[in-house]
């Protein structure tokens, strides 16, 4: 389905045309500094705000327009994804889907967060990151990645986008391919 859920909003969230560089009227899943309800992905914090309501907002949309083969999140939105990731290995219930696609994510640096990065989520994954990425680095990405079991990986020359070329839909294809079989079998 086309379906989504929609981040919070804040002032200025970090959501960044390029490193140290704000956008007006910017959204976040949650926020590293909650004085200004902002946020930076390289921000090494003991707090987090907001990040309750969104997992509510996501399991209240999983409800009420799913249900969902999968989930999808870019930046921030891929971030959280790890997390709900993390919650649906452990049977939380909210959460009900058969793979994630990440896309320009990153492990949260919040201290607050480090319990959804201690065991390896074995849920099928595809990340996706460019290379000349400057608002989330490809280690940052890559680094998200290595928490996954198996994950696949596709990189791509650009920066901070969806990439949607030919060669990068057939990797999407091929991805999706496998639920579609499964579910076509079931």
């Amino acid at each position: 389905t086309g379906a989504s859920a929609s981040p919070q909003s804040g002032p200025g969230d970090g959501n960044q045309g390029a490193i140290g560089t704000q956008m007006e009227d910017a959204r976040g899943w949650w926020f590293s500094n909650p004085k200004e309800d902002s946020f930076n992905a390289l921000d090494q914090v003991d707090t987090c705000k907001g990040l309750d309501e969104s997992l509510e907002t996501v399991s209240k949309a999983m409800v009420e327009l799913g249900p969902f083969d999968g989930v999808i999140g870019f930046s921030q939105g891929a971030a959280l994804v790890s997390m709900i990731c993390t919650l649906k290995q452990k049977g939380d219930p909210r959460f009900y889907f058969d793979f994630a696609i990440l896309i320009a994510g990153f492990k949260s640096r919040s201290k607050l967060h480090a319990d959804f990065y201690k065991e390896p989520i074995s849920l099928p994954s595809l990340h996706v990151f460019g290379d000349t990425d400057r608002v989330i680095a490809g280690e940052m990405s890559q680094e998200l990645s290595t928490l996954f079991v198996d994950p696949v990986i596709l990189t791509h020359p650009g920066g901070h986008f969806v990439p949607a070329s030919a060669p990068q839909k057939q990797v999407y294809f091929q991805f999706l391919e496998k639920f579609q079989e499964k579910k076509a079998a079931a």
